[in-house]
């Protein structure tokens, strides 16, 4: 049986991760946002990132991930989830991060 086109596995992704950031914190967000998207930049499978701030509240964002696969993302995430965590962004946040994932049609 066929699989449809938009549940193929090894498919490229788009994770979304928005962010909102006290508005106190902007500078050290920065600094923070700055070294976990490097690292986020050089796993194995990360394609590509952006950042979009919000033009109307400077401390909201949402970045844009766009991984090679299912897989790489799931990697990824566990990575964050372990020793690569980033215990210094949770006391920035004005609340907690959404995560969203996307896959092209």
């Amino acid at each position: 049986m066929k699989t449809a086109f938009y549940e193929r596995e090894n498919m490229a992704l788009t994770a979304l991760l928005e962010l909102e950031f006290k508005a106190d914190s902007l500078d050290d967000a920065k600094k923070v946002m700055t070294r976990v998207l490097d690292e986020t930049r050089a796993f194995d499978g990360c394609v590509g990132i952006e950042i979009l701030v919000d033009q109307k509240n400077e401390a909201r964002w949402v970045v844009v991930e766009k991984w090679q696969s299912q897989e790489h993302d799931t990697a990824y995430r566990k990575f964050r989830a372990g020793e690569g965590a980033i215990t210094d962004l949770g006391p920035l946040l004005a609340g907690a991060p959404k995560l969203t994932h996307y896959s092209a049609l």
